[in-house]
């Protein structure tokens, strides 16, 4: 068993705290993705998890060791950081093989392993090259073979895939993610990319200034994120946030200029919440050009600001009165910077927070 426990965990430096109070479970063999804006603390957490960091206060366990006092090279994890950290001088073979060398494995196993990774990561015919001439995607699998043949109870990754291109960050997220499959290993990844932490992660915590905000699986942080932050953190491009009051009767939440109905679930949320101010969230692609009839809709007056064509499909940015708003339009129709459009939106997955707390409507 190689889960990892911290407890009551707390980093500072001096009079400055980064990390106060962070309790989280992560279960052996799950992929935990840990993701945040830059600050929010989350590669501190990684290092303290690695003994990188000394930890102020709290217990880090990793399966059933309390770690906080013991030794990085003791705590059986291997970490795949942002630079990949290869030595230059070395052949690929030798950079993979160096940590082996160094606990003085046996020379027949260190090939043995070296090659069983080489082969899983590609790397078989470039063993003997050295990292000047590898392309980053390659020098990427290096540094993840040189963590997979430690064979370790935890994988920790420190933003691996921030110095790819496009394309090959698509490629490594889902070799990533088929080695941790395959490998069955505790991993934990330290990411700002949200789409990183969508496609890759078991499980997510959302970090902000030190504090977990949210831990769930993608579809939970996506369909019920637990406050503000995570409402606007989670999706691609965010979720629209505007102030609204819910009706007397309970039946709509009106904005300055929308009348959002509640219905279903949602109207007996209204029911519980009559004559209040809140905030009300809607996904980009619950706005569109076509109403659907089997569902309560809303229809809005948007003046478009900016356009960004994708291909499959279009992002409106435009403003319906002072509110904005972010939709996901069909690509068969591009409109023109300045157009006022009459877009409806479905209102059976408004998302309702409290505006004090910011803390989602229950």
């Amino acid at each position: 068993m190689a889960g990892i426990t911290m407890t009551d965990l707390c980093k500072r430096y001096g009079s400055v705290s980064v990390i106060e109070g962070l309790n989280l479970e992560i279960r052996d063999k799950e992929f935990m993705v840990l993701v945040g804006p830059s600050g929010c603390g989350k590669s501190t957490v990684l290092r303290m998890i690695a003994g990188l960091e000394d930890i102020s206060e709290g217990t880090m366990k990793i399966g059933d060791r309390i770690v906080n006092d013991m030794h990085p090279k003791d705590r059986d994890v291997a970490m795949v950081f942002q630079s990949y950290a290869l030595y230059p001088h070395m052949t690929v073979r030798e950079n993979i093989s160096f940590g082996l060398k160094v606990r003085k494995v046996p020379a027949a196993e260190i090939k043995k392993l070296v090659d069983e990774a080489a082969t899983s990561l590609g790397l078989i015919d470039l063993l003997d090259r050295k990292p000047k001439a590898l392309s980053g995607g390659q020098r990427q699998r290096v540094a993840l073979g040189r963590a997979i043949v430690r064979k370790p109870s935890v994988f920790l990754f420190d933003e691996p895939l921030s110095n790819l291109d496009a394309e090959l960050r698509v490629q490594m997220r889902a070799e990533i993610s088929s080695l941790q499959k395959r490998l069955q290993i505790t991993s934990v990844y330290v990411t700002h990319d949200q789409v990183e932490a969508m496609t890759m992660g078991h499980r997510i915590t959302v970090l902000n200034g030190g504090d977990v905000q949210q831990v769930g699986t993608p579809l939970d942080l996506y369909e019920t994120p637990r406050n503000l932050f995570v409402a606007r953190f989670i999706g691609t491009p965010p979720m629209n946030i505007v102030a609204g009051t819910v009706k007397q009767d309970g039946s709509a939440v009106e904005t300055a200029t929308l009348v959002l109905p509640l219905e279903g679930e949602l109207g007996n949320l209204g029911q519980r919440h009559r004559g209040r101010k809140i905030m009300v969230g809607l996904r980009p692609e619950h706005i569109g050009s076509n109403p659907e009839p089997e569902v309560p809709n809303a229809e809005i007056s948007c003046k478009v600001e900016v356009v960004e064509p994708l291909g499959h499909e279009v992002i409106l940015h435009g403003r319906s009165g002072e509110d904005r708003i972010v939709a996901k339009l069909h690509p068969h129709h591009i409109p023109e910077t300045g157009e006022t459009l009459k877009l409806s939106a479905r209102c059976d997955g408004l998302h309702l927070f409290d505006p004090e707390t910011e803390l989602r409507l229950t």
